[in-house]
């Protein structure tokens, strides 16, 4: 069982969201506190009221709120994220000392970078048919062939490309461009005198060229076929992440506490502390007490469902001293592509399954369509059972109704996501308790002791 706190802790607040209020209420236990009292509710409208109604002047304030799938169909994850945003600024203004959010499962954390559009990234430009026949291609930008869009100029251009490749028109310079004005008489250009205007150069005919594109070529989809993405360029991205990170950190956050970011590196967006706690721990005891002695370590092999959690799934093998096994997914462009084969993906299995029991390891299930893939892959492979050990179940849509039918004989999570309306729903489904990780997180940022420690579980694991 996992040790509660000896003492009361003091001089602290606990707040509670609408996502997860059980969680706050194990995490209170554990520490020996009530949770503040606070109104949190939403007008017919939709916007989100918020009002505390515990003082907080001078205490180290921790608001709880998580962002997976919750039980009541008025509130969506967006619901949420304004709350706590409202919740901080409402403490900050309340003289709050600290504000901690305490976001088990991070929003937007697996978007940190989403591509936006191939047509809005920075393009090559096309060869005129008469430089080389019909063969498109690129060549140097100082004026021989490579004309840039407006949008796609480099900021910093090559060696010999002008830095206003993009707008460059002939007899004209970009001084010339920006000179133009409106005078009393039409359109006049202000020339070498402050003072006095003189007639512009005459502007080159508007008529479209072969090889030319503007910034309006829309209208013409043949040609916006032609405007490829350059090679090694990163495309535009929306950022919704870092504006996640900005929406906490301007609200008024001091710190955040979470676990299991699903990019680690997202850390980076945060000019705060972020603790990011892992659950791997309680996942290692729980294969070691419940499903090795069952199952011996031969016959048992760790699974990780894609190459993006290879990492997480090789530490728990490692720990446990257990083969390794990984399957590999690549989503080739088909030859002739559709609509249902536009997203699909083709798996692969490394490592050997056969008569064995498969653990797939991963940070979190959503529609569940990758592990249910995966369990099929693996019977396939003449694996003997799949059980699935994920940290976040957000289980959104038919997920549960797809695990109940897929080869999956068991998936355990965690509940930093309420999992009660799912436990219900699904029999294969078993949750751990990790509230008292976070409860002893808590009780040491709040006394100024080292958090490293629950990083790897040392000296604290739950049963």
């Amino acid at each position: 069982m996992t040790r509660k706190s000896p003492k009361m802790v003091r001089n602290i607040s606990l707040l509670s969201g609408n996502s997860h209020p059980q969680f706050v209420l194990s995490i209170c236990n554990f520490l020996g506190i009530a949770p503040s009292e606070r109104i949190l509710c939403k007008f017919s409208s939709g916007e989100s009221r918020c009002e505390i109604q515990d003082s907080v002047r001078g205490k180290d304030v921790y608001i709880v709120q998580t962002f997976g799938v919750g039980m009541d169909p008025n509130y969506k994850l967006n619901d949420y994220l304004m709350e706590v945003c409202i919740m901080i600024a409402a403490c900050k203004g309340g003289s709050a000392r600290r504000v901690t959010a305490v976001l088990p499962l991070f929003p937007y954390s697996r978007q940190p970078d989403l591509p936006f559009s191939k047509v809005g990234a920075p393009l090559r430009g096309v060869i005129n048919s008469e430089e080389k026949g019909d063969k498109k291609g690129v060549v140097d930008g100082a004026g021989t062939g490579k004309g840039y869009t407006f949008e796609s100029v480099p900021v910093t251009p090559g060696p010999g490309i002008v830095r206003t490749a993009g707008l460059a028109t002939s007899g004209m310079t970009m001084v010339d461009v920006v000179g133009r004005v409106v005078s009393d008489g039409g359109i006049g250009y202000r020339g070498g005198t402050p003072t006095g205007f003189q007639t512009p150069p005459p502007l080159p005919s508007q008529t479209q060229q072969q090889g030319q594109y503007t910034t309006h070529d829309y209208e013409n989809p043949s040609l916006m076929m032609a405007l490829n993405t350059k090679p090694g360029y990163k495309q535009w991205m929306a950022q919704s992440g870092s504006l996640v990170a900005d929406l906490l950190t301007c609200s008024g956050a001091d710190r955040i506490l979470t676990c299991d970011l699903h990019e680690s590196t997202y850390q980076g967006f945060f000019d705060i502390p972020v603790d990011n706690l892992h659950a791997r721990p309680f996942l290692t005891r729980y294969i070691s007490l419940h499903l090795l002695p069952s199952h011996p370590a031969p016959q048992c092999v760790i699974v990780s469902p894609d190459a993006g959690g290879a990492k997480r799934a090789t530490a728990i093998a490692d720990a446990l001293n257990l083969p390794f096994a990984l399957i590999h997914k690549e989503r080739r462009p088909p030859r002739f592509p559709t609509t249902a084969s536009a997203n699909k993906a083709t798996m692969m299995l490394v490592g050997h399954v056969r008569g064995k029991t498969c653990l797939l390891i991963d940070d979190l299930v959503d529609t569940a369509n990758t592990i249910t893939r995966a369990a099929k892959l693996l019977k396939k492979e003449g694996a003997q059972k799949v059980v699935a050990l994920m940290t976040h179940g957000i289980f959104s849509g038919d997920a549960l109704e797809r695990i109940e039918e897929s080869g999956i004989d068991k998936i355990v999570v965690t509940n930093t996501v309420d999992q009660g309306e799912h436990l219900r729903r699904c029999s294969k489904l078993e949750v751990l308790d990790v509230s008292g990780v976070f409860a002893e997180a808590v009780r040491r940022v709040h006394f100024g002791e080292s958090v490293s420690g629950l990083f790897e579980g040392e000296g604290f694991l739950g049963g």
